[in-house]
């Protein structure tokens, strides 16, 4: 296991090492890029930063932007050996994307050390900007909270008022599940119980049979990527929805959709802070993406692109990449790009933001390739996301 580490690091080094420039921007993208994440975030979201480097110029205060890479295997001790590596041998400015919560906890800690920014888009876990919150870390695209207020307080309102859970089993799906059970009990629901399911599952039925069990009126999927997809097909052979229980995907992407292809997918009922075909900038996101890859982004796709184009319009307002200055310029500037519009960034580096309530489309609905959703509601950035103030920061008190 020690000696399979060491490789790893040896190899995400040798790979990525470029000549150590003191003066130039470099951004790392650390996340999963091989395995149960990655289509969800993977090399669409490398491929992102690449374009938001491109529209900014490739350049910041006369210096070239450098971009590193690498996969952390959902790890967190792989994943902080790689950062350590990267801001003190790589000079690495700004670490983002981090998919899983375990992962992107750990690197807000050693950011929080090294005094460096951090910027979250993979992973969910709202304790990022609540109680693990630091002067230097930020999360983008949605959260825990943002999930539960969409999806969970739709589908409680419109009677699926008794929930059971199947929880991934780190502490990404611990805070799906409990800040989607505040949303339902607050909503007048009741949680029948759960069960915690270890991460990269290839059977559930233990796990189904449980929730089938329950009769509860939902099923909460607590988890993402491949296991939300893996859930929701064996939930099918099981005949869960025939049953007259219905799936909640509480954190599915367009990725995961395309995964499952409509007939699988449809009438799920989902909450995203982007979609492709939303509004002219998201489309223009959405179709130069696709040009560069063959598929349409994800928000965490175009939440990579605006982390990264927001980091560095926030070093060229500073006039200098020092973190200090830099995380102060995140907190003041607006958000406001093909990701997300009116956007804002709360003290303790919550991106605020408008969220989307979807249902998946009937196969019959879509018109083109990707015309997948229909948009149900908007929830205002305001009321998916805490206000620092309730978020549980300690540097808001």
């Amino acid at each position: 296991m020690k000696s399979g580490l060491l490789a790893a690091v040896a190899t995400s080094a040798l790979l990525l090492a470029a000549p150590a420039s003191a003066q130039g921007v470099k951004i790392g993208i650390l996340n999963d890029q091989s395995g149960v994440y990655a289509d969800y975030g993977g090399k669409w979201s490398v491929e992102a930063a690449k374009m938001a480097i491109e529209d900014f110029g490739g350049e910041v205060l006369g210096q070239k932007i450098e971009l590193v890479t690498a996969d952390h295997q959902n790890k967190p001790d792989l994943a902080s050996s790689i950062a350590r590596r990267w801001y003190d041998v790589e000079n690495v400015d700004m670490i983002t994307e981090l998919t899983t919560s375990s992962v992107a906890l750990a690197i807000h800690e050693l950011s929080k050390e090294k005094k460096k920014i951090d910027i979250v888009v993979g992973a969910a876990t709202s304790r990022l900007t609540g109680d693990a919150c630091q002067p230097y870390g930020f999360h983008w695209a949605y959260d825990t909270r943002a999930l539960a207020v969409g999806t969970g307080g739709a589908l409680t309102k419109a009677g699926g008022d008794s929930w059971f859970f199947l929880t991934a089993d780190y502490a990404f799906g611990y805070a799906l599940e409990k800040d989607t059970s505040e949303i339902v009990t607050a909503n007048g629901g009741k949680v029948l119980g759960s069960v915690r399911v270890p991460l990269n599952s290839s059977d559930f039925s233990s796990f189904l049979l449980q929730a089938q069990s329950s009769k509860a009126k939902i099923v909460g999927l607590a988890n993402a990527g491949l296991d939300t997809t893996n859930s929701i097909k064996q939930a099918s052979e099981f005949g869960i929805v025939a049953g007259g229980q219905k799936l909640a995907g509480l954190l599915m992407t367009l990725a995961e959709v395309n995964g499952l292809g409509l007939q699988a997918a449809q009438g799920l009922v989902l909450t995203e802070g982007y979609y492709w075909d939303l509004n002219d900038k998201t489309r223009n996101l959405g179709e130069r993406f696709f040009k560069r890859t063959g598929r349409m982004p994800s928000m965490i796709h175009a939440g990579t692109y605006s982390a990264t184009l927001s980091y560095l319009k926030a070093v060229k307002a500073a006039g200098t990449k020092d973190p200090d200055a830099v995380a102060k310029k995140l907190k003041e500037l607006p958000v406001n790009d093909d990701f997300a519009q009116g956007g804002k960034v709360l003290e303790n580096g919550r991106m605020v933001h408008d969220m989307y309530l979807f249902e998946v489309k009937k196969p019959s609905e879509s018109k083109k390739p990707w015309d997948y959703y229909k948009q149900l509601a908007v929830v205002p950035g305001d009321q998916a996301f805490a206000s620092a103030k309730d978020s549980g920061c300690p540097l808001t008190k």
